[in-house]
């Protein structure tokens, strides 16, 4: 048997133990902790509206998708096994949502996936204003662990972590009463989350640096790159790949002179469907890695190292475990 595969049904078999302690029928009332609030459930909700592609993608893998009346902020297209679904699906706006069209949909639920679009000082509203009118809102645990006050996208106080990831689903999932379906995307995602570890061993690409490049708010500033504690952090840290950037921030911007002077071994762009800032367009990060007279002179440009990933991916959601596959698949042919 190849190793990865066994590792694989070794790591289902595992995950299975954890599905039949949790894939039992919700019990209401149900209440859950959430982001330091307490949240209860008289009944499963019938009407979600999502702000936030990953609260969506989430919903939709639980088979949630006839629940859903409103979705919000999106940074890519919708995954492909869920595009005839949501294109029957009212998208309350492409970015920010107002508070008004959310609360028009009349929901049982509001899924969020970042505090800065609903928490303490959200730009669609704060989670009080939702719950004065009788809205619960259910954030994603997988923004409850930064800073929000700080930075502009907040601040890791620890590593990123799938855990977190895990408990979204899972807890979502609950609220719905469809217990099993969550514990069946958990295994999966988890399973393939270890094979793709176990791959970047095997690969033994010894001291290989990256960064990884989101968007820039324009083209001749500093570029929003990776902190050493999101997404990308999280996968280059489970690979063994070193990140250039120190920085706690989760999206920080840091200058294209020193991120030439450290010389990373590959450049991952981002790309996505959002117009918010000139560099979404990854073309155009393409074209300036090519032309710019600091940034053309690093190695990774000069060898054609530039993996092009998902946006979506680089931020916590179920598409996570396919960027980590997608690095894992470059490890070997740095060897």
């Amino acid at each position: 048997m190849h190793r990865n595969a066994a590792i694989g049904l070794a790591a289902l078999a595992s995950l299975s133990l954890i599905d039949a302690a949790h894939a039992n029928e919700t019990s209401y009332p149900l209440s859950i902790d959430n982001c330091g609030q307490t949240i209860t459930f008289e009944a499963a909700p019938e009407r979600d509206v999502s702000v936030g592609q990953s609260a969506t993608e989430i919903l939709y893998s639980l088979g949630l998708g006839d629940k859903v009346v409103g979705t919000s902020v999106w940074f890519s297209d919708v995954l492909p096994e869920f595009a005839e679904l949501n294109s029957g699906i009212d998208r309350l706006a492409d970015n920010d949502p107002s508070f008004e069209s959310v609360v028009a949909k009349k929901p049982d639920l509001v899924a969020v996936s970042y505090e800065w679009h609903i928490g303490p000082q959200g730009i669609v509203g704060t989670r009080e204003q939702f719950h004065d009118v009788g809205i619960p809102t259910y954030i994603l645990p997988t923004d409850c662990v930064k800073d929000n006050s700080a930075g502009v996208d907040g601040t890791r106080l620890e590593m990123y972590s799938t855990d977190a990831l895990y408990r979204a689903i899972r807890e979502l999932a609950e609220i719905h009463d469809v217990t099993a379906e969550g514990e069946a995307l958990i295994s999966d995602l988890a399973e393939r989350e270890a094979v793709a570890v176990e791959k970047a061993k095997e690969a033994k690409a010894d001291d290989v640096s990256a960064v990884f490049w989101f968007s820039s708010a324009e083209m001749d500033v500093d570029p929003y790159v990776a902190g050493r504690k999101g997404v990308p952090g999280w996968m280059m840290e489970k690979l063994g790949v070193r990140n250039v950037v120190q920085s706690d921030e989760e999206w920080p911007t840091v200058g294209w002179e020193t991120i030439a002077k450290a010389n990373p071994d590959i450049i991952v762009v981002a790309e996505m469907t959002r117009r918010r800032f000139p560099a979404d367009d990854v073309e155009k990060k393409l074209e300036f890695l090519k032309t710019d007279p600091v940034a053309k002179e690093m190695d990774a440009v000069k060898a054609g190292r530039i993996l092009v990933m998902d946006a979506h991916s680089m931020d916590p959601s179920i598409r996570n475990i396919s960027a980590l596959e997608m690095l894992a698949d470059e490890l070997p042919k740095l060897k």
